[in-house]
Order: C-alpha cells, then sequence, then structure tokens
C-alpha cells in the first residue's frame, strides 16, 4: 500500500522541483561568458592574462573576433594563436595600448561547442580590480558585448565584463634593478702548495727510477741466457 502524500506536502514537493528545474537552467548561461585569469595578479606586475572564450551562438555561428579593452597599459604582448591574428591599439603619444582585437582567419572560429584561450602578456595597473570590457563577434555577424559591472546586491549581470581581483604587495619594478641581488664575488681558485708540487715530483722521479732498473734488469736475464 502507497503511503497518502498530504496537499501541503505535494505543494512542498512541486515547490522545490520548480526551484531546482530553475537552477539548473540559470546555472548554466552564467558559467558560459568570457572570463578571465591572471598568473600574476599583483597590483603593477607583469601578468599573463587567460581570457576564456566559449560560443554561445543559438543559430550556430562561429566566434570569429574578439575584442577586449585594456586599462591603458604601458606594456602589452600576445601569445601567438594558430589561426587567429591579434592587433594592439596603441596609443603612441601616451605610451599606452588602449586594446587587443584577436581576427580568425577564413573557415576558423569557435563553434557552440568549443571555447578558446587567448593569451596577452601586461603591465597591471596599481589597484584593486582591473576590470576588461570584451565584445565577441560572430560568423553571422551578431556581437555581444560583456561590459556590465556587478550588479549593487553583488549578484553577476547577464553579460559581465571580465574581471581580475588584484592581491599581494604592489610590485616596484623601477627600482627593481637597484634592489636586484649581487651575485657574490667569485672565490680565487686555490693554487697547489710547493709542498704538494715536491711531493709530485718526487714520486715521479721514483717511478722513472724503478721502470729503468727494471729495463736493465731484464736486458741482464737475456744476456745471461
Amino acid at each position: 500500500m502507497q503511503p497518502h502524500i498530504g496537499a501541503p506536502c505535494r505543494a512542498l514537493l512541486g515547490t522545490a522541483a520548480t526551484v531546482a528545474a530553475v537552477a539548473l537552467l540559470t546555472a548554466a548561461p552564467a558559467a558560459a561568458h568570457v572570463h578571465v585569469d591572471a598568473d600574476n595578479a599583483a597590483p603593477g606586475s607583469t601578468a599573463v592574462l587567460t581570457f576564456r572564450v566559449p560560443g554561445e551562438s543559438d543559430s550556430g555561428a562561429l566566434t570569429t573576433a574578439l575584442s577586449v579593452s585594456l586599462p591603458d597599459v604601458t606594456s602589452a604582448r600576445t601569445e601567438v594563436m594558430p589561426g587567429w591574428t591579434a592587433k594592439l591599439d596603441r596609443d603612441v603619444a601616451a605610451g599606452t595600448v588602449r586594446s587587443v582585437t584577436w581576427t580568425a582567419a577564413p573557415g576558423v572560429g569557435i563553434s557552440p561547442d568549443q571555447f578558446a584561450l587567448f593569451k596577452i602578456s601586461v603591465k597591471l595597473p596599481d589597484s584593486d580590480t582591473v576590470s576588461f570590457p570584451a565584445t565577441q563577434t560572430y560568423s553571422d555577424g551578431s556581437v555581444v558585448h560583456w561590459d556590465q559591472a556587478p550588479l549593487p546586491d553583488g549578484s553577476e549581470p547577464e553579460h559581465p565584463a571580465p574581471e581580475v581581483k588584484l592581491t599581494g604587495a604592489a610590485s616596484d619594478d623601477h627600482h627593481g634593478d637597484e634592489h636586484a641581488e649581487q651575485p657574490a664575488p667569485a672565490q680565487p681558485t686555490a693554487q697547489p702548495s710547493s709542498s704538494t708540487d715536491d711531493s709530485a715530483r718526487w714520486l715521479a722521479g721514483g717511478a722513472l727510477v724503478v721502470a729503468a732498473a727494471a729495463v736493465v734488469t731484464a736486458l741482464l736475464a737475456r744476456r745471461r741466457s
């Protein structure tokens, strides 16, 4: 006999199922956005930024370009990425780099079931948090802007801007050379003492005497025979 479930219990079970379904539906899109990581997230330090870019087109279009705004960094260098070209937007007068754009070669792109890693080495600013607004372009012409700041309650918006929280002490690259550890002075090579040289000479001389005696003895023995 099956146990009877009252109406209140059925209502609670229905509510729980609804909450679980909503959580599953909302969790997937939240994880599928452009994300950035830094290997050395310290203020003022040089770090390699890695942008993880998933394909999200409902129509099956390929991601063919990614543009990322940089906080006017003074140094930037992209990693070689087969099938893609990278272009840095430099402000020559200010000596800074404002953005970087990766563009796929014809026939190349990120499909909806793939993701790609875009890497760039930059010098981070002296701040607590750095935001990198990004623009993702698809082969069908559609564009997604990942540039929204966190919501007032701290939750994540629909299209959050990639962000890195900087930790640790600020780097002081300007004085790095002054405080660099100086190599220890080379120690003079120990020279052999004269007593060691004399001993070596006596041993060598003794060996010659023994060898000569052996030769003489051998010659005498042959004559007697």
